[in-house]
């Protein structure tokens, strides 16, 4: 063993040899350790400052805008919008617009008893939608076909129409309707996909057999970033015999997610109401703002305003999104909006 050196400071003596140095109190039995280790614990600790973890997530917001006469408008900007968080205003830090983003389309088609006689023009419409929808746009694009009854098939999202189309086929009608135990199950295979969202939803507006309610499947929708666009097909035409109240909740889904809701009769009306439907799909923008100075509530859903500047233009967007009811004045403290999103400090 190395001959180590000695030197004194106060009660505490160090010895140093070519192996390492050590130090201990006099008197103790001195053993050479490595010199790394020697100086690691003679070397006062780096002070350290604070960790401060932010989680900032961006809320992504699907857009359409039309004139006064209904007319689609997609030549917008950035700086032609403005958004609101719980009546805050908000910087929009991401812009896009339709052919930037991969399209995810769940079709959701209604194949309950009531539905029975008139599900053949139904499918075959429903056909020629998937077939424009991804015969055009960016190649990225999926759709899934879901039906429902008293029970919900889901399907997998695919480019390929010809396997969605002879499912289409083979559908026929039968027993209860699950309408909102649908749209939520569809909603939740939306929610991890990247891009823009939709549901496209054929039925007859009743709901018998869920298991959730309204609210429930709203919520799912919001929580997935999907826009609702709900086709009701009326095998009754007069008030009476319609189910008025599955109608009136199906505008409100739709609404509350910027969605529309349709009234085609079984005929070529159909058909065009698919065509408006692709039409919104590839004129939408998608804005994303990271939220700033939202004041803490109670209630975790966030009340969305967007607008554009021009009071000539109407804007279709969800109405909110649900995210952690905290928030201060202070301009670096964020909301935790959705745990599966990148956290990025704004």
């Amino acid at each position: 063993m190395a001959k180590c050196g000695w030197k004194e400071s106060g009660d505490v003596t160090f010895r140093w040899s070519g192996r390492g140095c050590a130090r201990a109190p006099r008197g103790q039995t001195w053993r050479p350790i490595p010199l790394i280790v020697a100086l690691l614990a003679a070397a006062p600790l780096p002070a350290q400052e604070p960790t401060i973890r932010v989680n900032v997530n961006l809320v992504h917001v699907i857009a359409t805008v039309k004139n006064q006469q209904g007319q689609l408008v997609g030549s917008l900007k950035k700086e032609d919008f403005q958004i609101s968080d719980n009546g805050v205003p908000q910087e929009v830090a991401f812009f896009g617009r339709q052919t930037d983003q991969p399209l995810s389309v769940a079709l959701l088609v209604d194949t309950s008893g009531s539905t029975a006689k008139d599900l053949k023009y139904e499918t075959d419409s429903a056909a020629r939608f998937l077939r424009a929808l991804l015969a055009e746009g960016n190649p990225e694009d999926r759709a899934a076909l879901y039906t429902f009854n008293y029970d919900i098939q889901g399907g997998t999202y695919t480019h390929d129409y010809s396997a969605l189309e002879r499912r289409l086929k083979t559908l026929h009608g039968e027993a209860g309707t699950s309408l909102y135990d649908a749209i939520f199950f569809a909603s939740h295979d939306l929610e991890g996909r990247e891009g823009r969202k939709a549901l496209v939803v054929v039925t007859d507006g009743g709901d018998t057999t869920s298991y959730r309610d309204l609210k429930q499947a709203l919520k799912q929708a919001q929580m997935a970033d999907a826009v609702l666009y709900a086709i009701v097909v009326l095998p009754i035409t007069n008030d009476a015999g319609r189910n008025t109240g599955g109608e009136h909740a199906l505008e409100f889904m739709a609404e509350g997610t910027g969605g529309r809701t349709f009234y085609p009769a079984v005929s070529a009306e159909l058909d065009a109401t698919f065509a408006d439907i692709i039409s919104e799909l590839r004129t939408q923008y998608v804005l994303g703002f990271y939220p700033r100075q939202v004041p803490p509530t109670k209630d975790p859903f966030h009340r969305l305003d967007v607008r554009v500047k021009s009071p000539d233009l109407r804007v279709s967007a969800r109405n909110g999104y649900y995210g952690d009811s905290t928030g201060s004045g202070d301009p670096d403290a964020q909301i935790s909006v959705r745990p599966d999103r990148t956290a990025k400090k704004h």
